[in-house]
């Protein structure tokens, strides 16, 4: 949930909670008065009628209306004293139900008592009432309204430079030539935000273009004591002068020099990948360059004795030709180096993915580290370890899942191609 969604719903509520206490409150002081008021009314008919009995020594002539009217009952027992009560009534002269507040009080003239009771209709007590509390609610309506379309617009204007920042360091690379240039803000904590990632993208910047300049450094300076060893290496084992013994070691060496230098290229393959120097836009047909790897890797197969079980269909994608070649390489590499003599690899290709199984051996692997770097199946494995970190990597940059499972005793790894990149 968005910031902004969230807060108008917390705003919104809270004042939609307060209002209606408020309204409630407001009701019911609001009928407190005006009822007090009616009271008065009330008290006011009692004040006139006992002033009158006390100059005239006689009961006043009443004169009736629709919402007042005065009724007189000659009684053995009035009440002792005055009070005020409220009840459902017919009103005679409306001729309908309606509630009425009545004043009964006693009045005694010359040794007879009499009870005196003022009704006056509550309706338009009532009216008044319903009339004050719809004003009231249609104004708290018309506040929340513009209270909600000013959070809309106001808050949504104020955050659209936070989004401005957030869409900015989505699509910054340290790679880039120049570090993260966010403006000022007129919001202060927005600004400092601003100014925060600018100075931490700055020293990414300068960490990365030094690590960088370093890497290539190092890497330049690398192949050159690489090829020397490698060439006198061929040198001494074209001479005839070394025993079989020496032989054997100068083999070793240049074994290890090869591992070095195939180390070396995945390394740096990995840290270009890494910094997403590669544009994933040119039209291939994976297909193509499957049939091209198969045919390459046909001796090893043969040497190994593997069946090769293949349905490749044909296969446009937006990709790279080269890391295209690497993807297959690799998978395809790795695939016949774990497979046992007399084994089997199933090769499948369509325009909706690409996959490779093989025989297994040693039962399902770990699927938490298989596109680690530097795994291996076993200690003893041949190659780098990073033949499948560096396909994850390419897969990454291409939007295309990878996934491994254990099946029928066969290892199987499936990419799915993403619909971006079918042609």
């Amino acid at each position: 949930m968005k910031l902004l969604a969230k807060y108008n719903r917390v705003n919104i509520l809270v004042t939609i909670l307060i209002f209606l206490l408020g309204n409630v409150a407001f009701y019911c002081m609001l009928r407190f008065i005006l009822m007090r008021q009616l009271d008065k009314t009330l008290h006011g008919e009692e004040q006139e009628i006992e002033g009158y009995v006390q100059q005239h020594r006689q009961l006043p002539d009443i004169q009736n209306t629709k919402e007042q009217w005065i009724t007189i009952q000659q009684t053995n027992y009035p009440p002792a004293k005055p009070f005020i009560k409220s009840s459902l009534q017919f009103n005679e002269h409306k001729q309908e139900d309606e509630w009425i507040r009545q004043l009964i009080f006693p009045l005694a003239i010359e040794a007879k008592s009499y009870t005196i009771t003022v009704s006056k209709s509550q309706m338009e007590t009532e009216d008044m009432i319903q009339i004050i509390i719809a004003l009231t609610i249609s104004m708290i309506g018309l506040i929340l309204l513009a209270n909600y379309i000013v959070n809309r617009k106001v808050i949504s204007r104020t955050w659209m430079s936070f989004y401005a920042t957030i869409a900015s360091i989505k699509t910054y690379r340290a790679s880039s030539k120049q570090p993260l240039q966010l403006p000022k803000d007129k919001v202060d904590e927005f600004s400092i935000l601003n100014t925060g990632l600018n100075e931490m993208t700055a020293r990414i910047h300068h960490d990365y273009s030094t690590l960088k300049t370093f890497t290539e450094n190092a890497a330049h300076e690398m192949q050159t004591p690489v090829a020397v060893i490698r060439s006198k290496i061929d040198v001494l084992l074209q001479n005839n002068l070394w025993d079989e013994k020496s032989a054997e070691q100068l083999l070793g060496i240049e074994q290890s020099i090869n591992k070095l230098a195939k180390l070396h290229q995945s390394l740096l393959l990995l840290a270009r990948l890494e910094n997403r120097q590669f544009v994933t836009n040119e039209e291939i047909r994976f297909d193509k360059i499957l049939e091209d790897k198969i045919a390459e890797k046909t001796d090893l197969l043969h040497s190994k004795e593997i069946e090769l079980y293949k349905d490749i269909k044909e296969t446009v994608l937006l990709f790279h030709p080269h890391l295209a070649e690497i993807l297959v390489n690799n998978l395809l590499s790795n695939v016949i180096r774990y497979t046992p003599k007399g084994g089997r690899i199933n090769v499948e290709l369509s325009p909706g993915f690409f996959s490779v199984s093989n025989t297994a051996v040693n039962g399902a692997l770990d699927e938490n580290k298989i596109f680690q770097r530097f795994y291996k199946r076993s200690e003893n494995a041949e190659g780098t370890g990073l033949g499948l970190a560096i396909v994850n990597e390419i897969c990454s940059i291409a939007g295309f899942p990878i996934q491994y499972r254990y099946h029928d005793k066969l290892h199987q790894f499936t990419i799915q191609f993403s619909n971006e990149n079918k042609l």
